[in-house]
């Protein structure tokens, strides 16, 4: 389970503490990220800080120079995980509540469960289909037709490109498991976030984001919400999560799976005034419920947060 000697209790604690609270509370940044930046340059200026920062100073640090196969790998990954799986996070937020999204974010591991399947893994089990069925069920109990965050909904439209997302994010983390990519996780990452950053801020020009954007219109919070998901999201949380991997058990780790929505919702609840009310609630059990039943099994793969 871990290698080398065994990690105090502090540092266990403070590693889960981040992989559950500051990936959690990236859902909440996000939202404050956009309210006076478009969203396709956040998410794009943010990876590339965080791969940037991340790959200079694992090369300072003697990490192997990447082939330029495993270059290839990246660029193939790195955009299915980020500027598709945080693509449609960042731009539903416009939208769709945090807390919400985490919600509907949350349904990674139900897309494992029947893509590992597909792929000729196990069949899933009984208990498994009753996760998936459930988790679906969480869902339809937010979508409503006028999608009105303040009335805990959201709109279909944004529902569907939430499930394309999360979809995105579990085909390319399915195509990292075998794809030749460097030994050190963190480099790969690394990598990872340099081409989803790059692909992000392709649709930003596309978009035209960038004329959209006045340097003078960008709010403190703005601002600093951007440095926190470069610095915190993406280099401390995830760097936390891979040691984590090599220190505890995968069941342990996955316990974040279930964590951040909880957090997300309440986050969003306390800090920028997002619905709660009871259809949220019982809309929340039901889908943490469901990964509960899903995220547990000892034979799935842990999965790092879109958000991340």
């Amino acid at each position: 389970m871990g290698h080398g000697a065994a990690p105090t209790r502090a540092k266990l604690l403070l590693a889960f503490a981040a992989v559950y609270f500051i990936w959690g509370s990236t859902y909440l940044a996000i939202r404050f990220a956009i309210e006076t930046v478009p969203p396709f340059l956040v998410g794009g200026s943010r990876f590339v800080l965080a791969g940037s920062v991340m790959y200079a100073f694992l090369r300072a640090r003697g990490a192997a120079r990447p082939t330029r196969t495993e270059w290839r790998s990246a660029f193939i990954i790195g955009p299915l995980l980020m500027t598709g799986g945080n693509g449609g996070i960042v731009w539903s937020e416009q939208f769709v509540s945090s807390g919400l999204v985490a919600l509907l974010v949350a349904l990674v591991p139900l897309w494992m469960l029947l893509l590992g399947w597909l792929r000729g893994g196990a069949r899933p089990s009984l208990r498994e289909w009753f996760g998936v069925a459930t988790g679906l069920v969480g869902v339809s109990m937010l979508v409503s037709v006028d999608g009105n965050p303040a009335n805990g909904g959201v709109s279909p439209l944004a529902a569907l490109v939430l499930i394309c997302s999360t979809l995105s994010w579990s085909v390319g983390s399915l195509i990292a498991r075998d794809a030749p990519l460097p030994s050190s996780p963190l480099l790969a990452s690394a990598m990872e976030m340099l081409a989803g950053g790059v692909g992000m801020l392709a649709i930003a020009l596309v978009r035209g984001e960038f004329s959209q954007l006045a340097m003078s219109s960008i709010s403190w919070r703005s601002g600093l919400s951007i440095g926190y998901l470069a610095a915190f999201g993406s280099i401390v949380a995830f760097s936390a999560y891979k040691w984590l991997l090599t220190k505890a058990s995968p069941a342990a780790v996955g316990t974040y799976a279930f964590v951040n929505p909880v957090v997300a919702v309440i986050l969003g609840w306390a800090f920028a005034s997002e619905a709660l009310g009871m259809r949220t609630v019982v809309a929340m059990a039901v889908i943490v419920g469901a990964v509960v039943t899903i995220s547990l099994r000892p034979r799935h793969a842990v999965l790092a947060d879109p958000a991340e």
